[in-house]
């Protein structure tokens, strides 16, 4: 009994420092590619108004159709993590093939939906150049979503070979020239024209193309896939793969479309209260989604290792794995939350100067605070549970939970509709949202928890019954 504390603890400890060396480097590069949003944001909230507006609304709709993108993707990591548990690498180069073929058919099907989305903004009541503004930008931003859903097949390929560096050091890359192109054409800098929200568009989407290309030179050069490497030879595209690829990425795609439309739909919600507040919700969005990124890589590493740990067949180690994932991204939560409480008026002038936008910004950075230790776990939770190739129930959860609680609450606080008699008595706009943004992502937190210990439970209870049948 004695060392049964010291052997828990050290196992503890050596399953965290191989999480967290599989993980940094996704965490690194999710910071890099949520990174482009925050320059368009921080870059034109300097430059006016109207363009930072513009962008704010913008993106609304481009988060919402590139994240549904990314889960639909990530079919791939649970895949290929499980052939490598298993063994069985031969099998992974077909699978990530079959992936690049869905990945072109989500791309065009994603470029068309982000279009016709543009037609939402005629009726928000918006100012012509502010409305203008953001159909443009969507417009040209979308040219990227194909290129991007091929990015996340390659890169989810490579995390669940253990290969996490060579996406870290593309998504810099494109963080850099996404950067450089801003300074060039949001500011007109070195004789291009002044083009303002525009020109961020015109810098996200390149920079996706930059990185499918840096993505697929690495992968054809680098020694560590030569055994599994996609680009050996042509395939046409196998139907009944494409489609079994579908049935386990679409639920993840519906769960990140249920958890970011609701964030992003209060951002086209509250527009009707002003470009002030629609800035300051868009700022705090932003932080909280680059803060994000640190429990999403951790999620993504966990997903591999537990993955991996299922393939083997081995439920216990499963369990164990998700367990140690779960409390770290939660022990992250917590330095987050005191960090966005302690520096919330820093944050806000980094973004922006206008005052009034600041101010509220800094209201709306609290809730952020607050809700840091719920978003986390869920996120965990949830990618754990996927590594086990279940990803129906955080669908429903994830739905239930937003669409369920977050946005009704929120528009009863935030709109106080005089129908309802348990409205306040008046509209707390931004701050309503946000607060029904917390409620559900409390509810998510716990209802994932309550079923990744309802699943690991159930799988090690089979393994053992049939350990003891043979």
């Amino acid at each position: 009994m004695p060392i049964t504390v010291p052997s828990r603890r050290s196992a503890v400890l050596t399953e965290v420092t191989n999480l967290w060396q599989l993980a940094w480097p996704v965490v690194i590069g999710q910071l890099a590619t949520v990174g482009m949003s925050v320059a368009d944001v921080a870059m034109t909230g300097h430059l006016s108004a109207d363009d930072l507006a513009a962008v704010s609304l913008g993106s609304s709709i481009w988060t919402i159709v590139i994240v549904t993108v990314m889960g639909i993707m990530m079919a791939i990591n649970a895949v290929v993590a499980h052939e490598v548990g298993a063994g069985t690498q031969s099998r992974i180069p077909h699978a990530v093939r079959q992936s690049l073929w869905k990945a072109v058919g989500i791309g065009l099907v994603a470029i068309v939906l982000t279009n016709c989305a543009t037609l939402i903004f005629d009726h928000l009541g918006l100012e012509p150049l502010v409305r203008d503004k953001a159909k443009m930008f969507v417009h040209i931003v979308s040219i990227g979503a194909l290129p991007f859903a091929a990015f996340r097949v390659l890169y989810g390929y490579s995390a669940s070979l253990n290969q996490t560096k060579p996406a870290m050091v593309v998504a810099l890359l494109g963080l850099l020239f996404n950067v450089f192109v801003n300074w060039l054409l949001i500011y007109g800098n070195w004789g291009f024209p002044q083009l303002g929200a525009v020109g961020c568009a015109w810098a996200t989407s390149l920079g996706l193309w930059l990185m499918l290309a840096a993505m697929i030179w690495w992968i054809r050069h680098a020694p560590a896939y030569r055994d599994s490497t996609p680009f050996t030879h042509w395939e046409r595209p196998d139907w009944p793969e494409i489609l079994r690829l579908l049935k386990m990425g679409l639920p993840i795609g519906v769960t990140y479309f249920a958890e970011v439309s609701a964030f992003c739909m209060i951002g086209l919600l509250v527009a009707r209260f002003g470009a002030v507040t629609v800035s300051a919700h868009q700022i705090a969005l932003n932080f909280s989604s680059l803060v994000f990124m640190v429990p999403l890589g951790l999620g993504i590493a966990l997903l591999t290792r537990v993955g991996q740990a299922s393939g083997e067949g081995d439920p216990q180690r499963a369990r164990f794995v998700a367990w140690v994932g779960v409390g770290l991204s939660l022990t992250f939560a917590v330095v987050s939350a005191a960090f966005i409480t302690l520096f919330r008026y820093q944050i806000a002038a980094a973004y922006t100067s206008d005052p009034a936008v600041q101010q509220l910004t800094e209201h709306l950075l609290l809730l952020a605070a607050l809700f840091q230790l719920s978003d986390a776990t869920q996120v965990a939770a949830s990618c754990a549970i996927r590594g086990y190739k279940v990803t129906r129930p955080p669908m429903l959860i994830h739905l239930m939970a937003f669409w369920g609680f977050s946005i009704p609450l929120g528009c009863v606080l935030g709109l106080a509709p005089a129908w309802l008699p348990w409205s306040p008595a008046l509209p707390m706009a931004a701050t309503g949202f946000w607060i029904g943004l917390t409620v559900g992502l409390t509810i998510a937190a716990v209802l994932l928890v309550w079923y990744l210990h309802h699943l690991s439970s159930r799988r090690i209870a089979r393994w053992r019954s049939a350990a003891l049948s043979t």
